[in-house]
């Protein structure tokens, strides 16, 4: 951690992906919204859509959209069952898949859970110059990819690199692509 660079509060918005919770038992989701702030980070939104592609899709792509949002965190919905679509909705809009947080997740996870990680479908990537991370639904599965990932990377003070400073890069190719001075 860099002492000589200021600490850049991103816009984070959190979806839970679950046919049966509310916001008021949302402990996933809460999670997040807690440690985010905790970081000084703040929460652009928040929402709870049912297990539905179209659904899923609609919220992460009007997010990534909007210019008062920085990163998208989704939590639930990427088990094996037949209603678990979340990685299904988003991947295919990923213009850059982020491989390396799957497998990042899926060792910090291994040392709490062991083989069982291997149930959940954690990804990332970019939708539109916003970075989007995908969680399990279980508190656990969220702090942990907050406290040991993503509070990190979303630390502009992180060394030796994080994604804040690369940020004002992520649409270098639809500049480029216009005619831009990418």
């Amino acid at each position: 951690m860099s002492t000589d660079k200021p600490f850049i509060p991103l816009s984070i918005a959190v979806l839970t992906v679950s046919d049966t919770r509310r916001i008021e038992d949302d402990k996933s989701g809460s999670v997040l919204v807690a440690r985010l702030e905790e970081a000084g980070h703040r929460l652009a939104d928040r929402k709870i859509v049912r297990d539905e592609v179209e659904e899923i899709r609609n919220v992460v792509t009007a997010w990534c959209e909007r210019d008062d949002v920085d990163v998208v965190i989704t939590t639930g919905g990427t088990g094996f069952t037949g209603r678990d679509v979340t990685p299904e909705a988003l991947e295919p809009l990923f213009e850059k898949r982020m491989d390396g947080f799957s497998a990042v997740f899926h060792r910090i996870s291994y040392d709490k859970i062991g083989v069982s990680t291997i149930q959940s479908r954690a990804t990332g990537g970019v939708i539109a110059a916003t970075f989007v991370f995908v969680l399990p639904g279980s508190p656990g599965a969220c702090r942990d990819g907050w406290d040991h990932i993503l509070k990190a990377q979303l630390d502009y003070r992180q060394k030796p690199c994080n994604f804040v400073e690369i940020m004002p890069r992520l649409d270098e190719h639809l500049r480029r692509g216009a005619g831009g001075n990418a």
